[in-house]
């Protein structure tokens, strides 16, 4: 009696929106699938600031691998492995995994995301931690609340006291938009009757943005709007600032190439500014003699395979890949969760096609239009409507739009239940309860260990409200 012959191999890299939409693509397909991840669940990004700004449980915007993808894993065809992938072997088809373990393939799928970048200055991370997992939201959160904590215990030192109130987000693009204008809420409205030496509505919030403008990526009037919509939140949005130097006092920037240098003292900056791919581009060139552009992903092919290697797709955020519509000009592929979920799906087609013997077919992003939320009841969004074109709106419309799409697009019945429940609370009532922080002061970078607890003295605030 004959065996059957083995099914194809397929492995994919990365359990973001690129990776999960390949696997649930290739559902029912006979192959047999391993999805590797450095981690045990699947992320939605957009809402990762939330998490940060303690507008939201991590459990709310993630779920784990295993549950999400159990149908695939109880029918035998998926296999899920937690492991950090180290190096490719493109001639043997193999990949190799940190603790020595090779994973062959006979098609493999690259969806291992972005990372941070500062431009050369890596020595700027400890002090401007960025934000692309749960652990960099929850060492944000920290390092928010301690701020406030801190600002409390410098009931002597004015100068102290403004630096620990004083909040610098680098970047003004959706994350660094929308992570100023959270931040100015909760000093506005949620932290403001919780303290009892300071006065939170003080704290300061400082945009710092390279280009000419915020939002660089939506039309000019929508980018112009929602510059009016952070200055009414209270927002210092600071345009065509280059930032030059950042330590655990502040920032220091130019607004110019012959303007003298500005120093803004903020014992807490986040970074939202760069982006960079995957460290897996570096090593696919290695393996493949793959082309990268200078953000480091890898230049694909028009069916989202690396140049002579038909056997390797590259989707999502390491992939510098562009958009072939029938009867246009090839045009690059924005850095977006619509864009990595298109390329998964469609690296997943293109490998069943293959098994059929059928040509490959060129990748085709199609554009939904972008959104970005600047605070409560304010937001800016573009959207493509078929027949009508692109429709530009912002402020309370735009704003329930993008809670909306939010919820649509999370995993699960229950994280749409939790967030909206979440939501509706904080809008009514202004709190924010995902406020607890593991973490004791000492492991807060920078702080202060040794205070001296004088006297309560009464808020600066506190004649003016009498």
């Amino acid at each position: 009696m004959s065996t059957p012959a083995p099914l194809p191999r397929v492995v994919i890299v990365g359990c973001g929106f690129g990776g999960i939409e390949a696997a649930r693509t290739l559902a029912g397909t006979p192959v047999d699938i391993t999805l590797i991840d450095r981690t045990n669940h699947h992320l939605f990004q957009p809402l990762l600031y939330q998490v940060a700004t303690a507008g939201l449980t991590s459990p709310s915007i993630s779920g784990p691998i295993r549950h999400i993808l159990r149908r695939q894993i109880r029918n035998g065809q998926l296999t899920v492995l937690l492991g950090q992938v180290v190096g490719i072997d493109a001639g043997a088809r193999c990949i190799a995994l940190a603790d020595g373990e090779r994973v062959p393939y006979d098609h493999l799928i690259v969806a291992s995301g972005a990372t941070h970048s500062y431009f050369g200055h890596d020595e700027w991370a400890a002090h401007a931690p960025g934000l692309k997992t749960l652990a960099d939201a929850l060492h944000i959160r920290q390092r928010l609340l301690y701020a406030f904590e801190l600002a409390e215990r410098e009931a002597q030192d004015a100068a102290a006291r403004e630096s620990w109130l004083t909040f610098a987000v680098v970047g003004a693009g959706p994350t660094g938009v929308e992570m100023a204008g959270t931040l100015a809420e909760i000093a506005h409205h949620t932290l403001h009757e919780e303290y009892r030496r300071i006065d939170s509505r003080r704290a300061r919030v400082v945009l710092l943005e390279g280009a000419p403008r915020v939002l660089g990526a939506f039309p000019e009037t929508l980018s112009q709007r929602a510059r009016e919509q952070l200055d009414a939140l209270g927002v210092e949005v600071r345009t065509g600032a280059q930032v030059t130097h950042i330590d655990d006092q502040g920032v220091r920037f130019r607004r110019g190439k012959d303007e003298p240098e500005e120093t803004l003292r903020a014992r807490t900056v986040i970074w939202a500014a760069g982006v960079a791919a995957s460290p897996l581009g570096r090593e696919l060139q290695r393996a493949t003699d793959c082309a990268l552009d200078r953000a480091g992903r890898v230049v694909v092919e028009p069916d989202l395979t690396v140049a002579g290697h038909p056997e390797i797709h590259v989707v999502g955020d390491l992939a510098a890949a562009k958009s072939h519509a029938p009867g246009r000009e090839p045009t690059p592929v924005p850095g977006v969760s619509p864009g990595a979920k298109q390329m998964g799906r469609h690296a997943a087609a293109n490998i069943r096609r293959r098994l059929r013997s059928q040509a490959t077919r060129p990748f085709h992003y199609v554009d939904y239009g972008s959104l970005a939320t600047i605070g409560r009841r304010s937001a800016v969004a573009t959207v493509q409507v078929p027949l009508l074109g692109q429709l530009r709106f912002s402020g309370l419309f735009a704003w329930l739009f993008w809670l909306f799409v939010h919820v649509y697009f999370l995993i699960g019945f229950r994280n749409r239940l939790i967030v909206l429940a979440d939501w509706a609370w904080a809008y009514f009532t202004f709190e924010r309860h995902a406020r607890v922080v593991p973490e004791p002061l000492a492991t807060m970078p920078h702080a202060r260990q040794e205070h001296t607890w004088a006297e309560p003295v009464e808020p600066e605030h506190a004649s003016k409200r009498a």
